[in-house]
């Protein structure tokens, strides 16, 4: 047995697991069937066949459960055991990259000390810097996710409240690389499962057209594109969502065909920063979204970093918008034109209306309604808070004695002290 150098695969390890550095791995021979190493898996990322027909269906997050097992026992100093485990990953999924490095180490370091995640020749490092590099931050991201974990019963402070028909709801924390799908039930949001994701080869905040940036903000999914009618590319499918929306719109945000997609054939998973602006998931977690969520009515929040806060303590937060909104409901349901008006911004525009095209617009519904007074259904309002403090509300508008009613989205701003809207316009 023998003392394995600090490497970075063990550090990490220990980092996570809280245990000190592994002690030792097994120094024998690799069997001479076995021809995977690190220099392999390095050389080959792209070039990995896809996983052979006729194998079970693969779980959301399976892969990465086991991978991170195979972390686990390395850094308790059970090589063995990792080996073993790692040669069944790899041969479940030959094309997971990460595992076959990690396979690739854990053969070297039964007869040398490892350096470094992704140990090869300085040849075979220096040729393949940039797959390495992502490879080496792929497994770091992975590992600060898990280790970072939010607090049982936490839940992004965006999601102030959601109505019975948001079923579920996404929230994307791009500093850890990381997708969260909730589940809305009876007692609140529940975290169903958490996912590795890719985002933007130039990072997040999108602004212009082909910046290879992903946005941050609130979204909904718009729509759920057939796997047959998309390139390999895509992997299992894709869900479009509504970049650019109305604060992106305001601020002169532009670009488009922003979705949530899945990997090719050759890839399980991709390097943290290397779409051009969506955000990738492994196959098996997108059919998971995909199986799950439902267009138009599940938000997607994408932060730079998501803040985890007790459901309870963002009720306060919502309280002076709270009464924003019932002003605004008060006043459309008894026609009060003037208090009605001084909720709407002076650049308020509705595609292509401006406030007083608006203005006339409520006056007209108010004539129709004949003194019908409005109610409003399945209310859920999210918030975004950067240089500005920004609500989403969404609403059914139902008059008395009908059943249903158009849905509408607003967008509120906090102006000083008074909430303020700059969009409005019917969703369905």
């Amino acid at each position: 047995m023998q003392r394995a150098s600090a490497t970075l695969l063990v550090t990490a390890l220990s980092v996570m697991c809280g245990s000190a550095l592994a002690q030792s791995v097994d120094k024998r021979k690799p069997p001479a069937t076995t021809a995977s190493s690190s220099s392999a898996a390095a050389d080959k990322r792209s070039a990995a066949p896809s996983r052979a027909a006729g194998r079970p269906a693969v779980k959301d997050g399976e892969a990465e459960a086991r991978l991170i097992e195979i972390y686990k026992l390395a850094g308790q100093a059970r090589g063995r055991e990792a080996l073993t485990k790692a040669e069944r990953l790899v041969n479940d999924h030959p094309n997971f990259q990460l595992a076959q490095l990690v396979y690739g180490d854990l053969l070297a370091a039964r007869s040398r000390p490892l350096r470094a995640l992704g140990d090869v020749s300085d040849g075979t490092a220096k040729a393949g810097a940039s797959t390495l590099a992502e490879l080496r931050q792929e497994s770091l991201m992975r590992l600060k996710a898990l280790r970072e974990r939010p607090a049982p019963g936490t839940i992004p402070s965006q999601f102030l409240t959601l109505s019975p028909r948001n079923k579920h709801a996404i929230a994307v924390d791009a500093s850890r690389a990381r997708l969260y799908l909730f589940e809305n039930t009876a007692t609140g949001l529940k975290l169903v499962s958490d996912y590795y994701i890719s985002v933007g080869k130039s990072g997040i905040e999108k602004s212009v057209e082909g910046d290879s940036r992903t946005p941050l903000g609130i979204y909904f999914v718009t729509s759920n594109l057939d796997p047959k009618s998309l390139k390999d590319f895509y992997g299992s499918g894709a869900l479009p969502i509504n970049y650019p929306n109305a604060l992106d719109l305001k601020r002169g945000k532009t670009g488009s065909g922003i979705w949530l997609h899945g990997t090719p054939p050759a890839q399980f998973s991709r390097a943290p920063q290397s779409s051009d602006g969506c955000v990738v998931l492994a196959n098996p977690d997108l059919e998971r979204i995909i199986r799950t969520v439902e267009v138009r009515t599940t938000p997607v929040v994408i932060a730079q970093s998501l803040k985890w806060v007790a459901p309870h303590s963002i009720k306060a937060d919502s309280k002076s918008f709270e009464e924003a909104l019932n002003s605004w409901h008060q006043a459309k349901s008894v026609g009060d034109l003037a208090t009605l008006t001084s909720l709407y911004s002076s650049d308020f525009s509705s595609y292509g209306k401006t406030r007083d095209d608006w203005t006339a617009q409520l006056r007209s519904e108010a004539d129709k309604r004949r003194g019908r007074s409005v109610q409003l259904k399945d209310v859920s309002y999210l918030r975004w808070t950067d240089s500005t403090d920004t609500m989403v509300v969404t609403f059914g508008e139902v008059l008395s004695g009908s059943r249903t009613g158009p849905v509408r989205r607003q967008y509120w701003m906090r102006q000083g002290k008074h909430w303020k809207i700059f969009f409005e316009g019917v969703i369905g």
